[in-house]
């Protein structure tokens, strides 16, 4: 039976330009521009790498297209980079998609959601140890980030339609309240002597420490900086992808997924770069790189409407990220659906339901993303897959060069905007990234790459059980 028989179309353009919107806001916005305010120390800096990011992510959204208009299929990025190369590199991307990138970004999420809903209920405190087993302490604030990630999953196994609305209810009220945030910013808490000051040295890029040093940098120094700076932009950006994994979903899916990739990844994209014109405007930069916890929202916010300001910064946060994580917990299962039918994951996983929902599938994403919030090992497992997935990216991206070459013939309805100099500047810019994280990052990326190439013996120990 194929996905589209199988699945029901359902989802239109808006639906789904509201699921890569809402996946791909979620806690970061308001809290990595700290990081990257340290380590390139201007303002100027500081917004060219969320512009870089942002024009990255476009041009990857719209080479993407291509591959989705040709291929509109459940497991989205899987299928292309299974059909574009082999089988092995589709399951090396699902592998460390399943175990690491989408479930450690779910119970990141869901943890983040449990501590900002703390600032309301106290009881729900990471610092509030329900049980301790001397091998492992589970606090209030895991419990209630396990309990959100039931309730998404039971809400999933009833139909797409239910997580259709409350992605459209979500994605529109934290899209209206980053608009509210940036509205107030630019008319009750912009300060032109900040803003000024700010500017005054905005192109002198340097680190910035602790003690209010200030060491300048000069040549490669400076691509290092920003291309390392650009993680953290990157990846507040990122699940942009995930709308690719419910093709199956979607209505008329060779032209409304190439059309909610470029509308998502646009909105964000913008809002992203106005929300930080807005942080230089409210705070100077040394508050922006030295915010409490790395929390420059919550700054900028409290500059904006004094002491009321944690509470406003918990409640857009919690939207955002319960939101995000609904985006990521619809999709993700779709992944795993297209994988198991391949016979490359638990049989079980590659059943649909009554509702035509792969509900197997979205519970053991559950198991797996619970164990992770339980374990508290999802920021690091993260941080090593960065490498990986950039890896992915790039890999999916001259995909579209290999395939022109090797299916000429293929149906396009939709052509990759710009082939070939765009896909190609996007190949270079990404591939520079992840070999100055490779070389200057390197605790973090070689624990990514052994997660990676893990899933080669079980790729063929798989292969082997089947036949």
């Amino acid at each position: 039976m194929s996905d589209q028989a199988a699945f029901k179309p359902s989802l239109g353009l808006f639906d789904a330009t509201m699921l890569v919107a809402g996946s791909m806001i979620g806690s970061g916005i308001f809290i990595v521009s700290a990081d990257i305010a340290r380590s390139v120390g201007s303002s100027g800096f500081l917004l060219l790498t969320w512009i870089l990011s942002g024009v990255l992510t476009m041009i990857a959204a719209l080479s993407y297209g291509e591959l989705a208009g040709m291929m509109p299929r459940a497991g989205g990025q899987y299928v292309y980079l299974r059909e574009a190369y082999n089988p092995l590199v589709g399951f090396l991307f699902g592998w460390t998609q399943f175990t690491v990138i989408q479930t450690g970004a779910i119970a990141a999420v869901a943890v983040a959601f449990a501590k900002f809903t703390a600032v309301f209920f106290p009881f729900f405190s990471p610092d509030n140890i329900l049980f301790d087993l001397g091998f492992l302490t589970i606090s209030a604030a895991q419990c209630l980030a396990i309990g959100s990630l039931v309730l998404l999953t039971l809400w999933h196994t009833r139909g797409v339609q239910g997580g259709k609305i409350v992605q459209t209810i979500f994605t529109s009220a934290k899209l209206l309240a980053l608009g509210g945030l940036i509205l107030l910013g630019f008319f009750m808490g912009f300060k032109g002597e900040t803003w000024g000051q700010n500017w005054q040295n905005a192109w002198q890029p340097g680190v910035l420490s602790g003690e209010g040093q200030f060491t300048a940098l000069v040549g490669l120094s400076i691509v290092t900086a920003v291309g390392a700076a650009m993680v953290g932009s990157l990846f507040s950006s990122d699940a942009w992808n995930n709308v690719t994994f419910i093709a199956g979903e979607i209505k008329n899916p060779k032209r409304n997924i190439p059309l909610s990739l470029f509308f998502g990844t646009l909105i964000v994209s913008v809002i992203y770069i106005l929300t930080n014109i807005v942080y230089l405007g409210v705070l100077p930069l040394s508050d922006i790189a030295f915010a409490p916890a790395d929390r420059v929202g919550t700054a900028a916010a409290g500059a904006i409407f004094g002491a009321s300001a944690t509470y406003v910064m918990a409640g857009l946060i919690m939207v955002s990220t319960f939101g995000c994580n609904n985006g990521l917990t619809l999709s993700g299962a779709r992944l795993c659906y297209a994988m198991a039918k391949d016979g490359l994951f638990l049989s079980r996983a590659g059943r649909l339901n009554e509702k035509s929902v792969p509900d197997w599938a979205l519970y053991i994403q559950l198991a797996w993303a619970s164990v992770l919030c339980l374990s508290g090992t999802y920021g690091a497992l993260l941080d090593y897959t960065i490498f990986a997935a950039l890896l992915f990216y790039v890999l999916t991206v001259a995909g579209i060069f290999r395939l022109r070459r090797i299916r000429p013939d293929a149906e396009r309805p939709y052509r990759a905007f710009g082939y070939p100099v765009l896909p190609a500047l996007y190949i270079l810019m990404a591939s520079g990234i992840a070999l100055i994280l490779l070389i200057y990052k390197s605790e973090n990326t070689l624990p990514g790459l052994v997660i990676v190439l893990l899933g080669i013996p079980i790729y063929y120990f798989t292969k082997r059980k089947r036949v």
